[in-house]
């Protein structure tokens, strides 16, 4: 060694004192691949959850999922009706199964549930009470053929009532009748055991319609949205000298006046979820169908009447932006950052579609030109009804998050 430096010796471990470490080291090899199995998994519920949750919180989601919901709803309702039934063995525990399906089967906006509920109690009690009776009397004076009359005489009697306003109460009065009695040849001991079934499946069913329902509402502002935004569409390509030809026309109308039906099936519905008079949502419908009827008469007229002045382009420009605004309010909720105020019109129509007195468009304006100022009067008709409605229709969330997403002023 040169004058100076130190000789580092290395610290030589015996292969007997590094076993041990090499042994714990293959003992954990395990543990740790379970442990990060058990990460991963936990990792893959998280990538997941956020969709899942989207589905079954978003009302839009569920709007557009509703069928797939429906269907998980009465499948598990079935399931519940099978494992009561079956875990406590009540007999022929089939009819609750049946009273399931019958209850909840058709059943979707929420809008329908209050008012079903009652029909559906009384017309099992109504039913499952006649049922007992057949079934007393046939002990009592013991004639088949009387109760088959009588049995006829009830049928009869709830058809009568089937085509009126009480027609769901009849038609679950002859089911249950038909359930508890049979043909009149079930003993007393049969027919309470089937009223018990009938409730029990009443009951699950009941559950099961207010868990996740698809309210009528959401789906009335969805489709009125999405036919707002057509419109704007339809509007600026007459605008911009783009008119649809006949097969597009077609179709795209077609479109827009399927759903315009089914927003008719939806109103009552909506009545009742938000307490707006019907009167005010005829009002809209019928707006909207006049809007519809002018676009018609537009996009046909478009190829020979084009709308090429400066002023009828502005006025274009303002009816899109107000379509647009509408749509994105019903869509996403006036309050919400994509939504915007109704109670604020984009822009004052003018120029040569300017309102003549009396609250119709001027009658010396060309037929295309008054057809386009009509469409434009029953746009602004249509705001000024969502905006004096818009308390009652906007149900998002509670008051804390809507001020969280509130739109800055």
């Amino acid at each position: 060694m040169r004058g100076g430096e130190a000789c580092v010796i290395p610290r030589v471990i015996p292969r007997s004192r590094r076993e041990p470490h090499r042994r714990a080291h293959i003992d954990e090899a395990p543990a740790l691949a379970d442990n990060r199995a058990v990460t991963l998994s936990f990792r893959s519920l998280r990538w997941l959850t956020p969709p899942l949750l989207r589905v079954v919180v978003s009302p839009y989601y569920r709007y557009r999922h509703a069928r797939a919901l429906h269907a998980v709803r009465v499948g598990l309702a079935m399931l519940v009706s099978i494992l009561v039934t079956t875990g406590i063995n009540v007999p022929n525990g089939i009819w609750a199964s049946v009273t399931v399906l019958v209850v909840i089967g058709g059943l979707q906006h929420h809008g329908n549930i209050r008012k079903k509920a009652t029909d559906r109690a009384l017309g099992t009690m109504l039913g499952a009470l006649v049922g007992l009776l057949l079934i007393a009397q046939l002990h009592a004076i013991g004639s088949m053929p009387l109760t088959y009359v009588l049995m006829s005489v009830a049928a009869g009697i709830c058809g009568y009532y089937a085509i009126s306003s009480a027609g769901y109460i009849a038609l679950l009065t002859a089911i249950t009748i038909c359930i508890v009695a049979g043909h009149g040849d079930s003993t007393i001991d049969t027919g309470l055991w089937r009223t018990l079934n009938v409730l029990i499946g009443i009951v699950i069913a009941l559950a099961f319609s207010f868990a996740l329902p698809l309210h009528a509402t959401y789906s009335w502002r969805y489709l009125l949205a999405r036919n707002l935004r057509d419109c704007a569409r339809i509007r600026a390509r007459i605008t911009e000298g783009l008119p649809l030809d006949i097969e597009a026309h077609v179709a795209a109308f077609a479109a827009l006046n399927t759903r315009l039906v089914k927003l008719r099936s939806l109103m009552p519905s909506v009545a009742k979820e938000v307490d707006i008079p019907l009167k005010r949502l005829e009002a809209i419908q019928r707006v909207h169908r006049s809007m519809l009827s002018a676009l018609e008469m537009m996009s046909t007229s478009a190829a020979v009447h084009p709308l090429v002045t400066r002023n009828a382009t502005d006025d274009a420009h303002a009816i899109r932006a107000s379509l647009l605004q509408m749509a994105r309010a019903l869509r996403f909720g006036s309050e919400s950052r994509a939504g915007q105020r109704l109670d604020r019109p984009v822009a004052r129509l003018g120029g040569q579609g300017a309102r003549a007195s009396g609250g119709t468009p001027d009658t010396d304006l060309p037929g295309p030109r008054w057809v386009a100022q009509w469409f434009a009067e029953q746009a602004e008709a249509l705001r000024a009804l969502l905006s004096d409605t818009e308390s009652q229709w906007h149900i998002e969330g509670d008051a804390a998050a809507r001020a969280q997403m509130r739109r800055p002023d």
